[in-house]
């Protein structure tokens, strides 16, 4: 059996006490919808990325998801290894480091750095379509809009980490409209969509699927959060940590699996394809569920918040490992002092300054439009999900677990070719290539600072407890 983790500087420390049953319940409430903000909104997105690479081909569709899914489930399963073996936060950097040398940290931290500031431009030009699937009269502005969007998020970001209960309760809001919006239109629709659709996927069957499949993956974005944002929870022990770690995944797994394969069943009966030029699948689902009245339009606003919200998420996130880096005054960082600098609300303000900047630059790359950008996104994650199945396969080798050793090399492998096929389409691989030139310069500078301990607990320390 593996030993709990030490806290970071190897102290034993006292527990502290569990918090009341009620007060622990909305505490798991606000913590777990909190943090799967990012893959419940995934879904505004990744069963029409889907689509688009099976050429509109909607008989395959639900089995593309139903493979989608299931990697999810793998790599869910990984995490949740991941929440046992580290409870106060950690995730891959953590796993990285302590299987193969605190180096090695820096590859899962590059590739969240890019994740982050793809979530935010991805998600505030999803939330952007979905306005302009409500309100047609804004495609004209869809860029100008984006970036206003953009520094909105920003700008509320500046004040600190208070809306946590406000985007758990977007995410629920969400999930009870997405399931009113399925009743309604799984027994009494509005009407067939007549969207194009296609019956010639430009391959057989089977490989339209295998390569389909990798694009839509975008939906596995976010996975990691809970088994770094249990670090917040100072007020429980390590056994409440794991419970909330693990809650969390479960509850990810069921919603976002949920939600993802009743919605593209949906599609499919409705033959709900490929949307027109303002608007999105999901709409055009919703819509066709629905119709034009007051439940279509509360998907599109639920759905555009939840969006924001992820992308809110990690404008939190992303500045938060930026000023872990930069260090403390006690534990010299590898960034700049500079962008550990926190205002009143305790925000690294010129860290969430660079990521407005560089989130505004991918938005404009992609012209506002998220399905020009989900290509680019299902690869950066994929690395720290590769480097932390690794680490955990080398871990239940070592510990002569055959059944973990299996499961987990399997899930290794299977991330390992999503990762290639989208990397084989071309320009994903400038994902790739920041990745690893971020991973690199940290490492630098990480070199050049005397290779200071405890890096491999930068992602806990990115969520600080609170």
């Amino acid at each position: 059996m593996h030993a709990p983790e030490q806290p970071h500087g190897g102290a034993t420390r006292a527990s502290p006490a569990p918090a009341a049953g009620p007060r622990r319940s909305v505490l798991f409430f606000a913590f777990a919808f909190a943090v799967i903000a990012d893959p419940v909104s995934s879904v505004a997105y990744a069963i029409e990325a889907a689509l688009r690479a099976l050429h509109a081909d909607l008989a395959l569709l639900l089995p593309t998801m139903a493979v989608v899914v299931g990697l999810v489930l793998l790599v869910t399963a990984n995490y949740w290894q991941l929440v046992r073996r580290f409870p106060k936060g950690g995730g891959a950097a953590a796993a990285a480091g302590r299987a193969f040398g605190p180096g090695w940290t820096f590859l899962p931290i590059g590739a969240l750095v890019v994740d982050f500031v793809l979530t935010i431009g991805v998600s505030i030009s999803a939330a952007t379509s979905a306005a302009i699937a409500l309100a047609g009269g804004l495609s004209a502005l869809r860029i100008p809009l984006a970036l206003v969007l953009l520094v909105v998020v920003a700008g509320l970001t500046w004040f600190g980490h208070g809306g946590r209960l406000l985007f758990a309760g977007m995410t629920a809001v969400f999930v009870v409209v997405s399931v009113a919006v399925l009743v309604v239109g799984f027994s009494a629709p509005h009407t067939s969509g007549h969207a194009p659709t296609s019956t010639d996927p430009g391959h057989s069957a089977a490989l339209a699927v295998v390569l389909a499949f990798p694009v839509a993956m975008a939906l596995a974005t976010g996975i990691e959060a809970p088994s770094t944002a249990i670090a917040q929870l100072g007020q429980l022990d390590d056994t409440y940590r794991r419970r909330f770690g693990r809650g969390t995944l479960a509850l990810l797994v069921v919603i976002v699996g949920g939600l993802t394969l009743a919605l593209t069943a949906l599609s499919v009966r409705l033959h709900v394809g490929l949307p027109g030029r303002d608007s999105t699948q999901i709409a055009d689902i919703a819509h066709a569920a629905a119709g034009p009245g007051w439940l279509y339009g509360a998907f599109q606003v639920t759905s555009g918040l939840l969006l924001l919200a992820a992308a809110s998420s990690s404008f939190q996130a992303g500045p938060g490992l930026m000023k872990a880096l930069a260090g403390t005054n006690a534990r010299p960082g590898v960034l700049p002092p500079l962008l550990g600098r926190i205002n009143s609300h305790h925000t690294p303000y010129w860290s969430v300054v660079l990521y407005l900047v560089a989130a505004a630059a991918v938005i404009l790359a992609g012209g506002g439009h998220e399905q020009r950008l989900v290509l680019f996104y299902a690869v950066a994650v994929f690395v720290s999900f590769l480097i932390g199945l690794l680490a955990m396969t080398r871990f239940a080798h070592a510990e002569r677990k055959p059944g973990p050793t299996l499961s987990n090399g399997l899930a290794a492998v299977a991330v390992a070719f999503t990762l290639v096929v989208n990397l084989l389409r071309g320009w994903p691989v400038v994902s790739l290539l920041a990745t690893l030139l971020i991973a690199a310069a940290l490492h630098l500078r990480w070199t050049r600072a005397g290779r200071p301990g405890g890096i491999e607990h930068v992602e806990a320390e990115a969520h600080p407890e609170r």
